[in-house]
Formats: C-alpha cells, sequence, structure tokens
C-alpha cells in the first residue's frame, strides 16, 4: 500500500481519480459504494465527519455509516473545490449527472504499474493489517460493513462502535501517512 500511495504523488490522470484511490485507501468502502457516493450523504456537522452510504449502494441493502480521517476529509475538501456543485462526488466525465466509470479506478492502477491489485484488494488489506495492529473482529468488520454470519447475532445486536471505529480510522490514516513517509525515504531502483 504504501508503493501505491507514493505513486499516487505523481499521477498523471484526473486529480478526482487519484483522491478516489487514496480515498478507497482511507474508508475501504467498496469500490462501487465510493463511484456512487453522493455529496449529500457526506456528514460534516457531527463530532466526526462520516460518509454515509445508502441502503441501495451496499452488497446487503442496509445503509452503513463510515468515520472519517482528518485526511479522508481533507481530500474530500479538496475534492469539492473540483466538483463539488455536482450530485456525485466523483462524477463521470463525458455525463456528469452519472457516476464515475466502473473502470476509472482499476485502470488508473494500472496505469501506475500496480495492475495486480484492484480497487476492492483495499478492504482486505485493511483488514488484514488491522487485525494484525490488534483491532477486534467485531470493530474491523463492522467498518467493512460485512453481515454477521451469526444470525441470531443479527438479530440482536445492533452495535454499530462508532466511538471505537472513529479511533480506528485516525490511527489507520497515521498508518498510511507513516507507511507512505517510510517508503518516500527509500532509494527509487
Amino acid at each position: 500500500m504504501s508503493v501505491l500511495l507514493t505513486k499516487l504523488d505523481g499521477y498523471s490522470g484526473h486529480r478526482t481519480t487519484a483522491i478516489a484511490i487514496e480515498l478507497l485507501a482511507l474508508t475501504f468502502v467498496r469500490t462501487k459504494e465510493l463511484q456512487t457516493e453522493k455529496w449529500k450523504n457526506i456528514e460534516w456537522d457531527v463530532m466526526a465527519p462520516m460518509l454515509k452510504v445508502d441502503a441501495g449502494e451496499m452488497k446487503k441493502r442496509r445503509k452503513h455509516w463510515a468515520p472519517l480521517s482528518a485526511r479522508a476529509v481533507e481530500l474530500l475538501r479538496e475534492l469539492q473545490a473540483i466538483n463539488g456543485g455536482r450530485d456525485h462526488l466523483f462524477p463521470n466525465m463525458k455525463d456528469p449527472k452519472r457516476p464515475m466509470s466502473r473502470d476509472t479506478v482499476n485502470v488508473a492502477l494500472k496505469a501506475l504499474g500496480m495492475a495486480e491489485i484492484s480497487g476492492h484488494d483495499f478492504r482486505a488489506t485493511a483488514s488484514t493489517r488491522l487485525h494484525e495492529m490488534g483491532y477486534p473482529s467485531a470493530i474491523v468488520e463492522m467498518q467493512l460493513a460485512h453481515a454477521k454470519t451469526d444470525k441470531v447475532g443479527a438479530a440482536y445486536n445492533h452495535a454499530e462502535f462508532l466511538p471505537e471505529r472513529i479511533k480506528m480510522m485516525s490511527r489507520w490514516a497515521d498508518h498510511l501517512a507513516e507507511q507512505k513517509e517510510r517508503q518516500s525515504r527509500l532509494p527509487t531502483p
């Protein structure tokens, strides 16, 4: 992930695409969910900024709140200056009333020399690393918006662990920044 984040600084494509890729790394929402996200679903004026993914966009058809780190908010503010007058965070270049093409992120990753990964791989990487960092599965899985496999737990446990996820997402953003900084100090081949 650190190599990719370092390469994003030199990405020659559209800035909005680079922002989309970094937001995938920072939020680990599904690629489709981010590509179709609308400005009306960004909660700026709460204790912790949130991205709301509408139930209709979710794999399991239930809404999901994703806490946003300071870096994610910074990127969204930059994005807002570029296309904040549109409905979608990432409008389609040819038809701004539609969302970004579903292939945009993967085409950009290929252009960055990272063809072996897809937008969806950020989720697996984040899950693995956060578990290695000691975060409880329940919190990580809730951030990934994974459905509970235990039917009794799914019926009775509606905990969203927002305070814990807010802290985790802030720490995750710090972790990515540290990894990127470490990578940028390495000599380039």
